[in-house]
């Protein structure tokens, strides 16, 4: 009796305790969530079978992945990169919550296991690896830790827009090809490009919504998976990554200038039957509709599932922030650093760890910083040549008014806290004068003027005269105030606006860009070579200091032999600078250029269809223009050997 009545007792005290817990689970949960104290909303999400078996092991499994864990750092310090890598993926098998061995694995990839091959190719197959782990499966199982997010956008900025990997260029054109396949051509307007994104973004969720939505697309599927029926298995009709790839292509054949030149539609048409599946299918201009609507569903499945990224965060980024790029790797550095703030911050709200939300947010604001910088890009992917990347000043104010979040955002964080957004922003509005004042923008160069005045002037907390001069002035003393000091400054930056001024001028027809920038040059040349500090001439009859910078005319022939030069610019943006100069600077430059264009026209593609003399034509009154040259020359060398011949006799 008394063993029945403490069986009863327990039966009682097990069903109060299970109704108990049943209501008090949902609000946990929803606490959970509200203070971001979970990783995903389905703790099981995603879980692959191993994880079933460290579940069954119980304690053992945490052991297991600390001796691996122990064991793949001693591996780091060996340099074992590869033997590190298995063990990295078993611990990610059995705790994927540990966010941190997901990005040791990913960096391993990406940074390490890297640099050991032999071919930019191979390179940038493991650095695509590393990011793509993390950023389709470590973020999936951790979407709320902000160190992952930091971590790849850093990749992101470092390892493809940066400049340390011999590889850098590679990583920046396939980066650019392949979201040009994904995404395409992103409209100018960063209204309508918030409108074409949003596009994606309300796209239907499944197959069956868009069927139903747009009737056509029904007869477009079918069609295409008749079309791919004669090919091999592996070529058969499916809407995945691959599928938006091969029509990306497809409608890039239709626009790029490289692929018009080469006559790669008709190519393609004799060699590919993948071109010719979509050709025969998309072509139609009953179609249309179809194609527009089912692109938007594949875009937007391909961002979710083969990217892990939201299109309605990107296109409320975009409408919020300025106008990404998604070709530019610091788009997505900025994106997944701003995912990282919005998912992740809640768990970091202690005071010790005040410093890795304010190291995400200096990732975001650099992101935007970089984007003004060469955030205006353009690619054409079957050039094989770099994609082209200039400034773009609409992030100028939107930088202004994200510095203004952050200020607020860390006023109260010990340390350094908002005074380092102070600096960075001070120092970058001061360049965005220069630039504004460069390209004709005085009206909003000004305006920035007087609010840095107000800020960190006569208006800041201890007063000064900074910024208490006219337009013209302080863009001068700001360009001018290293010279004296560093005069070589000087002419590197002669070089840089004619660089810029070159290239907006001539490759995106802004006359008036380069009209100013050749001004701004020959005012700073005027001024170097007549400054007391650098006019003084040496026992050879030189401005030993002001000849640091030659006269504008030669500036000018340096800088476009360089452009042209550069075989970092895609070849066909350097024909074309060079075609629309004038005459008298396409004389300066066509002997200096001639050989290495003509080497380089018989290694590309467009030799097929292009002569040099087409290409590159050589400028009216050449034999002229070389008698002067050779002219000037012999005048300058006889007036040299007549110093040096007087020096001689002096002794």
């Amino acid at each position: 009796m008394r063993d029945r009545l403490i069986q009863l007792v327990c039966a009682v005290i097990f069903v109060v305790g299970a109704t108990m817990s049943g209501f008090a689970v949902p609000k946990l949960l929803e606490q959970a969530n509200k203070e971001g104290l979970r990783y995903t909303a389905d703790p099981i999400e995603g879980a692959p079978p191993i994880v079933a078996l460290g579940t069954a092991i119980g304690a053992l499994r945490g052991v297991l992945a600390d001796y691996l864990w122990i064991k793949l750092q001693a591996q780091k310090e060996q340099g074992l990169f590869y033997e590190a890598m298995a063990d990295a993926d078993l611990i990610t098998k059995l705790q994927p919550r540990f966010a941190e061995v997901w990005g040791f694995h990913g960096h391993n990839m990406a940074y390490n296991i890297s640099v050991l091959t032999n071919t930019p190719d191979e390179r940038w197959a493991w650095v695509n690896a590393g990011i793509d782990l993390v950023r389709n499966k470590g973020l999936r199982y951790n979407p709320n830790d902000l160190g992952l997010n930091k971590e790849l956008a850093f990749w992101f900025a470092h390892k493809i827009d940066g400049v340390s990997d011999d590889a850098h260029l590679h990583y920046k054109r396939e980066f650019a090809k392949e979201w040009q396949y994904v995404l395409g051509t992103p409209p100018y307007d960063q209204v309508e490009r918030e409108k074409w994104m949003r596009a994606i973004a309300d796209a239907p969720d499944t197959l069956q919504e868009l069927e139903a939505q747009t009737p056509g697309v029904t007869v477009l599927i079918d069609q295409l998976t008749a079309e791919f029926a004669p090919f091999d298995k592996q070529f058969r009709f499916k809407l995945d990554k691959e599928f938006l790839i091969n029509i990306g292509k497809w409608l890039a054949v239709k626009t790029s200038p490289y692929a018009k030149i080469l006559n790669l539609e008709t190519k393609f048409k004799a060699n590919d039957p993948i071109f010719v599946a979509f050709d025969q299918v998309l072509s139609k201009p009953d179609q249309q509709a179809a194609l527009k609507a089912l692109l938007l569903f594949v875009r937007k499945r391909v961002l979710l599932d083969d990217y892990n990224m939201n299109p309605t965060k990107m296109a409320d980024y975009t409408r919020d922030f300025g106008p990404l790029d998604w070709r530019h790797p610091q788009a997505h550095s900025f994106y997944w650093s701003r995912i990282g703030a919005e998912q992740g911050e809640l768990r970091y709200g202690a005071p010790d760890d005040a410093y890795k939300v304010m190291n995400n947010d200096r990732m975001t604001i650099q992101a935007m910083q970089a984007m003004n910088h060469s955030g205006l890009m353009a690619i054409d992917p079957f050039s094989n040549d770099n994609p082209t990347r200039l400034q773009d000043n609409r992030w100028i104010k939107s930088i202004e008014k994200y510095f203004l979040q952050l200020y607020q955002k860390h006023y109260q964080t010990r340390g350094a806290g908002s005074d380092t957004f102070c600096d960075f922003h001070e120092n970058f509005m001061s360049q965005a004068i220069r630039q504004l004042f460069r390209v004709g923008d005085y009206a909003g160069a000004q305006e920035i003027l007087d609010h840095l005045d107000q800020l960190y002037g006569r208006g800041g907390l201890i007063p000064s005269e900074k910024y208490q001069k006219s337009l013209e002035d302080f863009v001068r003393d700001a360009t001018y105030g290293e010279y004296e000091m560093v005069p070589d400054v000087a002419r590197t930056d002669v070089y840089a606006v004619l660089q810029r001024g070159f290239r907006e001028g001539l490759l995106l027809g802004r006359k008036k860009i380069l009209d100013e920038s050749l001004k701004f040059a020959k005012d700073l040349t005027d001024y170097f070579q007549g400054n007391r500090y650098t006019d003084f001439v040496n026992k050879f009859g030189e401005k030993r200091m002001a000849d640091l910078v030659g006269d504008i005319r030669r500036s000018v022939e340096d800088v476009l032999i360089a452009l042209i030069r550069d075989t970092n610019q895609p070849l066909l943006d350097r024909l074309s600078m060079y075609n629309r100069a004038t005459e008298e600077q396409r004389r300066m430059v066509y002997d200096s250029v001639k050989d290495q264009i003509e080497s380089e026209l018989k290694e590309s593609p467009l030799s097929q269809v292009m002569q040099l003399a087409v290409a590159l034509p050589e400028p009216p009154e050449m034999q002229s223009y070389r008698a002067l040259q050779a002219e000037a020359a012999r005048l300058r060398q006889e007036s040299l050997d007549k110093q040096n011949r007087s020096e001689t006799q002096r002794k």
